[in-house]
């Protein structure tokens, strides 16, 4: 498995990010070429080799001219949705933006509509983000692997006027990751940076891996006590066993529950980002049926949906327990059949595709539209799915 290891020494921000993955061997030209789907106007990069403590990497700047620098979270993820970027790219970009939305509205008591991005509105700080989702694509990288992040103290300015560090939205962002003390007064792990972190990697150590090369992105600072560049190792992993990570999983029982309530909290859960919510029946004290809710659900996500189970039901409390869960490697594909699009998830294990599960809404859409029964849709996209899948593995054994 292609796996790249961030060594966050220094901390991470969106432009070292990108400048990590050029000096990976991301070129520049077909980044530049990908950013351009994005339809926003009026920036170039500026890619140099630059030191820090005589340690060589590449810097990334982003030139624009731009003096507002304040956008809705509604309108950049509107920007992105009607990009003509690969499927894949356009929702890793919008889920990390999503990330950053939902902390800021979490930090400034607001909806996430309400939303407004300041420094990370502008357009750098857009280009260094879709930058990154679009590297992360070109170069191949199956797993993101990052070390725990150095947080700093003291104040920053901003926007907002004078924030704490870390910056509160970064804490948002971070609950649940492993994090150190920096022993600095200067931002080291940036609102972008951690919006990339927190979403795209999985906190861990060096596995073990065969090391393809070393890379490392330059960041503005001069530092007197470290270099100033976030490292990256990238290199292929050895498949073995299972895939695993840790979860939440959120417990209640529900005896006097109204039916209704129940259908509709299932969906709020899931619509809120839990990773499985079920229903199952229960006999309780005097002989009264009731029903058990679990939910599974990312660490970070335990306090938002324990409120929705209390607020959307009867239940007056919710049991919390932290599960280590065993996982196949799991992929979305959009295929294009000759009824029309559909999606499907792919499950892997150790690279090789174990089965092919056509999504339901999207099959349902083609059999209504064609008249043709589900059962026949489910296999015309499993079909393609497969034929894709065979033509990718064709591709790889030739390079």
């Amino acid at each position: 498995m292609r796996t790249l290891y961030l060594d966050c020494f220094s901390g991470i921000s969106g432009d070292m990010f990108l400048g990590l993955l050029i000096d990976l061997g991301l070129d520049p030209a077909a980044l530049e070429q990908e950013l351009s789907k994005l339809q926003l106007p009026g920036w170039r990069l500026k890619v140099d080799r630059e030191q820090r403590h005589a340690i060589e990497g590449c810097r990334v700047q982003v030139i624009c001219a731009e003096q507002h620098h304040h956008r809705r979270w509604s309108d950049i993820d509107r920007l992105l949705a009607e990009s003509s970027l690969e499927a894949k790219i356009k929702a890793r970009a919008r889920r990390i933006f999503l990330r950053l939305g939902e902390a800021e509205a979490k930090v400034h008591g607001i909806s996430l509509e309400q939303v407004h991005f300041h420094e990370v509105g502008a357009i750098d700080a857009i280009i260094d983000l879709c930058g990154a989702a679009i590297g992360l694509e070109l170069l191949e990288i199956e797993q993101l692997i990052c070390a725990p992040l150095p947080l700093s103290r003291g104040l920053s300015r901003s926007a907002h006027g004078a924030l704490p560090l870390p910056a509160p939205a970064v804490l948002e962002i971070l609950q649940g990751a492993p994090m150190t003390d920096s022993g600095t007064d200067k931002e080291l792990v940036t609102p972008s940076g951690a919006a990339i972190a927190g979403e795209s990697v999985k906190f861990g150590p060096l596995p073990p891996m065969q090391l393809e090369r070393t890379g490392y992105g330059v960041g503005g600072w001069q530092l007197e006590d470290r270099p100033n560049l976030l490292r990256g190792m990238l290199g292929i992993c050895a498949d073995k066993g299972l895939q695993r990570d840790r979860v939440v999983v959120l417990k209640t029982h529900i005896d006097d529950g109204n039916p209704e309530w129940l259908g509709a909290l299932l969906e709020d859960l899931m619509q809120a980002g839990a990773l499985d919510a079920a229903y199952s029946p229960l006999q309780m004290k005097k002989n009264r049926p009731a029903v058990c809710l679990t939910v599974v659900a990312e660490e970070h996500q335990a306090e938002e949906l324990s409120r929705l189970i209390l607020f959307g039901s009867s239940a007056s409390g919710v049991r919390c327990t932290s599960a280590e869960r065993f996982k196949l490697e799991r992929r979305e594909l959009e295929v294009e059949t000759e009824l029309g699009p559909a999606s499907a998830k792919l499950f892997f294990d150790n690279g090789q595709l174990l089965r092919v599960a056509p999504e339901f809404e999207s099959c349902r859409r083609l059999a209504q539209s064609t008249g043709l029964p589900l059962p026949e849709i489910y296999r015309l996209v499993e079909e393609h799915v497969r034929k894709i899948e065979c033509s990718t593995e064709l591709n790889r054994g030739k390079k």
